[in-house]
């Protein structure tokens, strides 16, 4: 009789695509993990272009063509003075696909990655899937990771620490003396760091900064992607950006399940790095009014708020029973659980929809917890 792979079988559907389900069809969706705004038109044009110049009909280099893995490069070294060599990039199906090829690449069978807790929910099932041990530690009460913590929990069989920043499901962001921890750690315990960037560029307070600046060593990993910057979930772009020796690995994963990212993604990524940036700050600029909106109705309805810095994420303290109140008057939340066990108490927010809407949900929201307290 035909089985199953028990590190498949670990795991199950993500709680944030149930809590989907058993909404209503008129819910306001206060869970989605995506930007409203539209793909910005130069990037949609870069596309369509390259569509009608015949240049998407075959695969590319398993990497990514040689003009986007440019852009990706010069990118880094506009952002954060950084020189990267094109060939030490892949272009992948977005960043879900990148941070599978780093597990895949760097963790053998039982060895230890941790990651925050309440923390991106891929981070635990791609652990499994690539038969490892996941290792989440807890945040903060600021909900940030502390690079203390991660020191701690590192043993002989550790293999990856991951870093999130600006943080799904938290909207935390790293300062710089807790980046350069992460470097130094890496580099002194010779364990790699993954550092998840996709939220890089929404920020509000402060600045990002990557421990891919500060490592001593080739023990940094950096996994970004289009899909939030440039509002092109959809499209499914990412890349990882590590040594040479590293990056030859994860193309071994890479061209076998994957051969290249899609033709036309390519393009259109190239196009948004390389145009202007003008949308990006615009969608910010909105992003942090609405979570200001947010902030304040929260905290008016008597729930305690880390402030999320980046992202366009909020994860208050609920009481009991919250989450099952504000999801029966038909807004969707994620319970915090769905993060991990360091969140239950807490439930996720997204604030990427209309200002309106977010009222809307606001005021329902102080119905639900008057009544549940």
């Amino acid at each position: 009789m035909t089985t199953f792979a028990d590190r498949v079988e670990q795991v199950s559907i993500s709680g944030i695509r149930k809590v989907f389900e058993a909404a209503g069809e008129d819910a306001i969706n206060l869970g989605i993990g995506q930007p409203d705004f539209p793909t910005p038109a130069h990037a949609r044009r870069g596309a369509i272009e390259a569509i009608e110049n015949g240049l998407t009909d075959a695969y590319t280099s398993n990497k990514g063509t040689l003009s986007l893995r440019e852009a990706i490069a010069a990118k880094y070294d506009r952002d954060y003075d950084v020189a990267i060599d094109p060939g030490d990039v892949i272009a992948t199906s977005g960043g879900s696909e990148a941070l599978h090829l780093v597990l895949q690449a760097h963790v053998d069978p039982g060895e230890e990655v941790i990651f925050p807790d309440p923390g991106f929910v891929s981070y635990d099932a791609l652990t499994r899937i690539a038969d490892g041990t996941p290792k989440p530690v807890p945040l903060r009460d600021d909900l940030t990771l502390d690079p203390a913590t991660v020191e701690d929990a590192i043993t002989d069989e550790t293999a990856v620490f991951v870093v999130n920043s600006p943080a799904n499901p938290t909207g935390a962001v790293q300062s710089e003396a807790d980046m350069r921890e992460f470097a130094r750690i890496a580099d002194e315990h010779d364990v790699l760091c993954l550092t998840d960037e996709v939220y890089e560029h929404i920020v509000f307070e402060g600045e990002h900064r990557s421990p891919f600046e500060f490592a001593e060593t080739d023990n940094v990993v950096v996994i970004s992607a289009c899909s939030k910057t440039y509002s092109m979930t959809g499209w499914r772009l990412g890349w990882v950006v590590a040594s040479n020796r590293r990056i030859e690995r994860m193309l071994r994963v890479h061209q076998y399940a994957q051969a290249c990212a899609s033709a036309p993604a390519q393009y259109a990524a190239e196009a948004a790095l390389t145009g202007p940036q003008e949308p990006v700050q615009e969608m910010v600029d909105a992003f942090e009014r609405r979570r200001n909106v947010v902030l304040d109705g929260l905290e008016d309805a008597g729930l305690e708020v880390p402030k999320p810095n980046g992202a366009f994420y909020v994860m208050p303290k609920v009481p009991e029973g919250w989450c099952e109140a504000v999801l029966d008057r038909d807004v969707i939340v994620v319970p915090g659980d769905a993060f991990g066990a360091n969140g239950e108490g807490y439930a996720r927010l997204s604030y990427a929809t209309g200002t309106e809407e977010l009222k809307d949900a606001l005021a329902i929201i102080d119905d639900a917890t008057q009544a549940v307290r």
